[in-house]
This record gives structure tokens, C-alpha cells and sequence, in this order.
């Protein structure tokens, strides 16, 4: 093997890294901090697709409310992410398309 392909060897190697490795590091890394800092009052999705809000924290699980009264258990691993709040703007501008559409109707 000459110098050449060495170093073309070692180039195929770190473009691999740095387009295949290094993303989902810092996608895992995001994942994590995102399950530690989870509060009582987050509104979550899980892996499963299912919406709650957070009542309970523990060390490896995360009680959710699904319904009025209705509690799951679930491990802190399966939540996938916090919902996002809509922007007020949004939440104003669907308000008014609702208006604009009901005196439509009327």
C-alpha cells in the first residue's frame, strides 16, 4: 500500500466520522440532557406517540397524566420529546381564521 492510498484511506475515515458518527452523538448527547431535565408541569410525547403532562419524577421513571385521573408509569427513556407551546401569533391567527370562518357560515 503506497502513501497515497494511506492517506485516502484515512480521509474515507474521518468524512465517515464526521458525516455519520458525529450527528448522531449530538443527537443521543440532546436526547439525554432533554430525559434529565424533565419537571413536573413538561408537556411530553413518548416514543409511542402518546401525549401527557409530567405529575411525578423519579431516578428511572416519569408518571404521566393522560386523562383526568388516569396515570401512566412509564421509564424516563420513552419519553421522546417536550411539546411546543404554540407561538402566541400562531394561537391569535388560528383564533381568527375560526372568527372568519363561523360568520362565514352564519
Amino acid at each position: 500500500m503506497d502513501i497515497g492510498s494511506f492517506f485516502f484511506l484515512i480521509l474515507v475515515i474521518g468524512a465517515f466520522y464526521y458525516l455519520l458518527l458525529r450527528p448522531q452523538q449530538k443527537r443521543e448527547k440532546a436526547r439525554r440532557e432533554l430525559v434529565r431535565s424533565l419537571q413536573v408541569g413538561d408537556e411530553v410525547v413518548t416514543n409511542a406517540g402518546i401525549h401527557g403532562v409530567v405529575v411525578e419524577v423519579e431516578e428511572a421513571v416519569v408518571w404521566l397524566e393522560v386523562a383526568p385521573d388516569v396515570e401512566l408509569k412509564l421509564s424516563r427513556d420513552s419519553v421522546a420529546g417536550k411539546v411546543a407551546e404554540p407561538a402566541d401569533d400562531v394561537a391569535e391567527a388560528d383564533d381568527e381564521a375560526a372568527d372568519d370562518s363561523a360568520d362565514d357560515e352564519s
